[in-house]
């Protein structure tokens, strides 16, 4: 059987990790570094670092940040926020990254999935969408540059163009569960993992052990992402693993 994947996500914004709710009113939580490696030890599959408000001007830094993290951490991890060209990607794996995440300048430019892929390979590239209900309840949209732009795209027929232009990962997140802590968006990954057959990653919502346990047993996700319960101490990862564990989810202890 495989193994479901528990991500921590750092969002960093000039340099400091931070969390808010729907995307807004952000907080300092702690330094990308030593977090990434708190959860290292802890037991964590992998991690995934959005630079939430990256500039060009800020993408040094970000370098900066990934090369501390390759030092202190010995799993995967993916990174995204702010990277527009096959040179940024270049760089940030070049950096110590394992992967990267492509969200608004994948929806800009669709080839960028397809360079990325044909250079670096499918297993490097995650297509990130953030998804908003539409009002009349139909279906999803996509939303862009940190949920500030709802693009009237479906996000599930963008998904599927993006795995067939190469993304070798789906990183799904519901802007009606980001940071409410009521759960993940069941129907909403439901209807993209039966869309596509490359790995989907929970994103937004998780408020309790129990959100883990509903998104695998439903089949919703390969893997969960999960940010505030974490940064504020509530649990562990290794906590949630076990709990897991009890209820018969295949993770890695």
């Amino acid at each position: 059987m495989i193994t479901k994947r528990i991500i921590p996500c750092l969002d960093v914004k000039d340099g400091k990790v931070v969390k808010g709710i729907n995307f807004l009113g952000l907080k300092e939580v702690g330094d990308p570094a030593s977090l990434a490696e708190e959860y290292y030890n802890q037991g964590a599959d992998e991690l995934v670092f959005l630079d939430i408000t990256a500039t060009h001007e800020h993408r040094d830094t970000m370098v900066h940040i990934i090369e501390e993290v390759a030092e202190r951490v010995f799993m995967p991890f993916t990174v995204g926020g702010g990277i527009r060209t096959t040179d940024d990607i270049r760089r940030i794996l070049r950096a110590g990254a394992d992967k990267v995440s492509l969200n608004s300048a994948a929806v800009r430019n669709p080839q960028l999935l397809s360079d990325a892929a044909a250079m670096f390979g499918s297993q490097c590239v995650v297509l990130a969408v953030d998804g908003k209900l539409r009002e009349d309840g139909s279906g999803w949209n996509v939303v862009i540059s940190g949920g500030r732009i709802d693009t009237g795209k479906d996000a599930i027929e963008w998904i599927k163009e993006g795995v067939a232009r190469g993304a070798g990962e789906i990183l799904l997140t519901s802007m009606d569960a980001d940071g409410t802590k009521q759960g993940f968006d069941i129907p909403f990954l439901k209807a993209v993992k039966n869309a596509v057959n490359v790995p989907v990653i929970a994103s937004g919502g998780c408020g309790s052990p129990e959100h883990f346990a509903e998104v695998f047993s439903e089949n919703a996700a390969d893997a969960a992402l999960a940010a505030s319960i974490f940064h504020y101490g509530e649990y562990t990862v290794k906590e949630i693993k076990e709990y897991l564990r009890e209820r018969g989810v295949s993770v890695r202890l």
